[in-house]
């Protein structure tokens, strides 16, 4: 029963649009980021093929793991002042979306340079 109350009063993407309220617009940064996690990880998988035909993969790993080594601390950095607060997660999740946004493009790149 609690189950299904919380399946049903979930934010659904479209409510995403008109989020009024700090959890909605929490939630709804937490859909935002998994989207663009969605979309690095394929991008991911494009530059690790293109990597590895090119013998490239060990330079392009360790950037990988040195890239989500800094997007952490950095999101973690730029939330820090909001602790405590209600905010928090709303600030965490949109840097940690600009960030694997910004990376995705750098991986789709890195696939189709020559």
């Amino acid at each position: 029963m609690i189950a299904a109350l919380l399946l049903a009063t979930a934010v659904q993407p479209a409510a995403c649009d008109n989020a009024m309220t700090q959890a909605d617009m929490n939630a709804c940064s937490m859909q935002e980021y998994q989207a663009a996690d969605g979309a690095l990880n394929a991008a991911w998988a494009d530059a690790r093929a293109v990597a590895k035909q090119r013998d490239t993969f060990d330079s392009l790993l360790a950037a990988q793991r040195a890239w989500i080594a800094f997007r952490d601390a950095q999101c973690k950095a730029v939330a820090a002042p909001y602790a405590g607060g209600s905010i928090l997660p709303l600030i965490h999740n949109r840097c940690m979306t600009e960030l694997t946004e910004t990376r995705t493009a750098q991986l789709r790149a890195l696939a189709q340079t020559n």
